[in-house]
């Protein structure tokens, strides 16, 4: 673990990299709505093939960059205890080396979730995990651009993630890619006192899913269009839990 002011000053720019050449396509984010099923609780695998995910269709992120012919999909679930996120990302290569928790995974391959519950408070919860399954946890407070993310205190019991990832070769003994696969659990018991209590049926959150990748370059996949950065919270969609 690193110092406390060193783990401050690097994550001031925690998954703040520049998305060029975008053109956001809806005038208002807010008003597009993906719904959540709630699911029974489950083991995380890293692979997606607990039958749990059945309940719900693949969502293709958008890759307005498009200097890549690969697909980003992603699935949501929600249980009584906290949210389920599955990515599945065609690749060609892996490209990560950060061995270790709240690194600077996004400056590698990493799949993103950030979900802002009160829009009443511009705090948000940011997820990120890499293909080496290694995680970046953060509440993030954004005044106006300005935003500073804070790793989870107390960080265990019914707080901790769980998260697992797989990665699918072309052949066996060949460093060739075709994909990999993560999974994740995010409690709502880390996420107090931004939510109080586990959603009810009909509840919103603001949300975006991202995937970065760095076959040739940085490459973005995104749920919702942004402007300069993932950071652009009044661009989110709306989820809703049903």
């Amino acid at each position: 673990m690193h110092k406390l002011t060193h783990i401050l000053v690097l994550l001031l720019f925690a998954g703040s990299t520049v998305i060029s050449g975008q053109n956001p396509k809806i005038a208002n984010p807010a008003d597009s709505i993906l719904p959540v099923i709630r699911c029974s609780d489950f083991e995380v695998t890293g692979d997606g093939s607990n039958t749990e995910w059945n309940k719900t269709e693949w969502i293709v992120l958008d890759h307005p960059e498009s200097r890549s012919p690969h697909k980003t999909s992603f699935k949501i679930l929600y249980s009584g205890t906290g949210i389920y996120c599955l990515y599945h990302c065609e690749d060609n290569k892996i490209t990560a080396t950060l061995r270790g928790e709240n690194l600077d995974i996004y400056r590698e391959d990493v799949i993103e979730a950030f979900f802002w519950a009160d829009e009443k408070v511009p705090v948000y919860f940011e997820y990120e995990l890499s293909p080496l399954n290694y995680e970046l946890v953060l509440m993030v407070p954004n005044y106006n651009g300005n935003f500073l993310g804070w790793i989870p205190w107390h960080y265990s019991g019914d707080r901790l993630t769980r998260h697992a990832v797989s990665v699918r070769h072309e052949k066996e003994n060949t460093s060739a890619m075709v994909s990999w696969t993560g999974e994740f659990f995010i409690p709502f018991a880390l996420l107090k006192p931004m939510v109080q209590a586990p959603p009810k049926s009909a509840t919103r959150w603001r949300a975006n899913f991202y995937r970065i990748d760095y076959d040739n370059g940085s490459d973005h996949w995104l749920w919702m269009p942004v402007g300069t950065t993932f950071h652009d919270y009044q661009r989110f969609g709306t989820i809703e839990f049903k």
